[in-house]
């Protein structure tokens, strides 16, 4: 959507508020309508996805938001912004997508139990991994020269398996729990939604890393 298509709904949105604010009474929407009807194909729209339990459905949803958050800023990325160090401590756009992939191969392995741990590789060295799970000194040396598309293609076939193996599971499987962030029961749910967030907060990195590029 273009900045002011959104500036113009976000407008609108503040007037709705205020007249709701003031007290005049609206129209009550019913609850067919407050219901709409979930299609595939539209991320906007969270829901049931064909092939996924109901609740993995949601997950699913989310997740699909915000790798095409992640993808629609850096689909047309070039290799001098893909390279850029803002500064000696800093990590290039690269090393920051191969990390959002690394990441969420650690949850794989952590919560997709009973899978040889090749399957995880995505024809990666475990260096490479390391490289890219700690990045700083490490990533800025394995990381750069690299090929946008080698970037996009390794967060593809990452999510690929995940999404493949998540229609293996049920929402019974999203409530099991072990110990983990801060040594506390922690179910599935809440790490592959930190899987997630953990894209939002770096996808607010590479934006600014873009626009600062040199």
């Amino acid at each position: 959507m273009r900045p002011v298509q959104k500036s113009k709904n976000r407008r609108n949105f503040l007037k709705s508020t205020s007249i709701l604010g003031a007290g005049i009474l609206l129209p009550t929407i019913g609850l067919a309508a407050a219901k709409p009807s979930i299609k595939d194909g539209n991320i906007h729209q969270f829901g049931k996805r064909k092939g996924y339990t109901a609740e993995v459905s949601i997950l699913v949803s989310m997740m699909d938001w915000m790798r095409g958050t992640v993808i629609n800023g850096v689909k047309d990325i070039s290799q001098k912004e893909i390279d850029f160090l803002l500064d000696e401590d800093a990590n290039t756009i690269g090393a920051m997508l191969m990390h959002l992939a690394a990441t969420e191969r650690y949850y794989q392995m952590n919560t997709f139990s009973g899978i040889a741990k090749k399957a995880f590789d995505f024809g990666v060295s475990d260096d490479m991994w390391d490289a890219a799970t700690s990045l700083g000194d490490k990533g800025r040396r394995v990381f750069k020269g690299k090929s946008p598309s080698f970037y996009l293609d390794k967060l593809s076939e990452v999510r690929a398996f995940s999404l493949n193996e998540l229609k293996n599971r049920d929402d019974k499987w999203l409530y099991q729990t072990s110990r983990f962030f801060a040594n506390q029961p922690t179910n599935n749910y809440c790490k592959w939604f930190h899987v997630i967030e953990h894209e939002s907060n770096h996808n607010g990195q590479i934006r600014i890393i873009k626009k600062r590029v040199v």
